[in-house]
């Protein structure tokens, strides 16, 4: 019914403009005289055109969005520019054009529209630029353009909506970490290591007496038919600086620092050249292996991009009921916004494992640091875990004050 009145409201209209020329028409007919003939005249240019309008279709408009580069971050200023096109240069007044896109890209902005008033007239080409002053990270979606125009009287409003889609990813910004591979440190009597020994057995660099427990494939054999007497290949040690990422999707105001933080260790971990794997851990739980290079970072960042605090349940809950599957010789580090004494004792398990193990409490500028948490980083520190406050905005020397703690 709605629809059918929709369709029935512009041929009203056109039928009282019609009345309107009818009626000032029969005026100067019968009244005669300069006052109705000018009446007359003066209206029906304006009613002519407003029955142009009624005819002129706005399909005839081609649309076409350009952004002024490639990859953004947050933070970053957008500039969009629209280009109109079409065949017929007919004289419009007046129109206002909307950009159709997702509300998320205007989050930090100070309009929340982005839409314009135009003055095309009878230009076959107009082009319209527009300023996102910070954008926000997210996928964001242009979906379409909406033309609206009219006449002068406001009898008739025509509008159009043109597709033109596009796609958006911002990508999380990031500050200059100075990552440092952890050192050995003992804390309260417990001993932890971020950088853990393995023996690159390719690489055999001499020979020793046999010990219970060396394996059997490390024997010299041939030092053994010399000398009779086992022998044992010694191998060179190399540190392993792999890094484990376990990011809490758990809603939190300090989210976004959060995914700052985590796209600058990243982004640090990378650039010194150690590998890196993400665990993020929301309604829908995604693991990237450990691995370095430039495409993983853009592995990473891609995901980081679109990443959403979904998470229903505590970070210590979901660990108590799922592993991680990971290299027992890789750090683990854990990004959260709120710490708990249950999330301690989950994370303890992989101390156990041999693995090492950091907790970065993310906090917004200004958040406080409660008492309840520094009983718990000293709880923490009890069991070899590291417990580090990070503030937005100084991540900077996280790990050098964590290597001096």
């Amino acid at each position: 019914m709605k629809r059918k009145l929709q369709l029935l409201k512009p041929i009203g209209k056109l039928l009282v403009l019609l009345l309107l020329i009818a009626i000032t028409f029969t005026y100067a007919m019968f009244q005669g005289g300069f006052v109705s003939w000018f009446l007359f005249y003066s209206f029906l240019p304006f009613a002519l055109y407003s029955l142009l309008v009624f005819m002129y279709p706005l399909s005839d408009f081609y649309v076409e969005r350009r952004f002024q580069s490639v990859e953004y971050k947050a933070g970053d200023e957008l500039k969009v520019t629209l280009t109109l096109r079409r065949k017929v240069p007919f004289p419009l007044f007046y129109m206002v054009l909307e950009d159709v896109v997702t509300e998320s890209l205007f989050q930090q902005s100070s309009f929340q529209k982005a839409k314009s008033m135009i003055y095309p007239g009878f230009r076959k080409e107009v082009k319209l630029s527009y300023y996102i002053d910070e954008l926000p990270r997210g996928e964001h979606i242009y979906s379409a353009v909406r033309l609206k125009t009219g006449d002068f009287f406001g009898v008739f409003e025509k509008d159009v909506v043109i597709e033109c889609k596009d796609q958006l990813l911002v990508y999380p910004s990031f500050t200059e970490v100075q990552y440092r591979p952890l050192e050995n440190r003992y804390d309260q009597g417990m001993t932890s290591s971020n950088v853990k020994i393995q023996k690159d057995t390719t690489m055999a660099t001499g020979v020793r007496s046999y010990q219970p427990g060396d394996r059997f494939s490390w024997i010299h054999w041939k030092s053994f038919a010399r000398t009779n007497e086992l022998m044992t290949k010694e191998f060179e040690e190399r540190q392993s600086h792999d890094v484990l990422i376990v990011l809490d999707r758990e809603y939190s105001s300090s989210f976004e620092p959060m995914v700052t933080f985590t796209a600058s260790v990243i982004r640090s971990i990378i650039k010194k050249g150690a590998q890196v794997g993400l665990v993020s851990i929301g309604k829908e739980h995604q693991s990237f292996p450990i691995r370095g290079g430039e495409e993983q970072q853009g592995q990473l960042f891609h995901h980081l991009a679109k990443v959403q605090p979904d998470s229903q349940f505590e970070l210590g809950k979901i660990l108590q009921g799922e592993g991680l599957n990971y290299s027992q010789s890789a750090s683990v580090f854990f990004v959260t916004a709120s710490v708990s004494k249950k999330l301690i004792m989950s994370v303890n398990n992989y101390t156990k494992r041999n693995g090492s193990v950091v907790i970065f409490l993310v906090k917004s500028k200004g958040e406080s640091y409660t008492s309840e948490e520094k009983a718990l980083k000293s709880y923490a520190a009890s069991r070899g875990i590291w417990l580090k406050v990070c503030y937005d905005g100084d991540f900077s020397s996280v790990f050098s004050e964590v290597k001096r703690a």
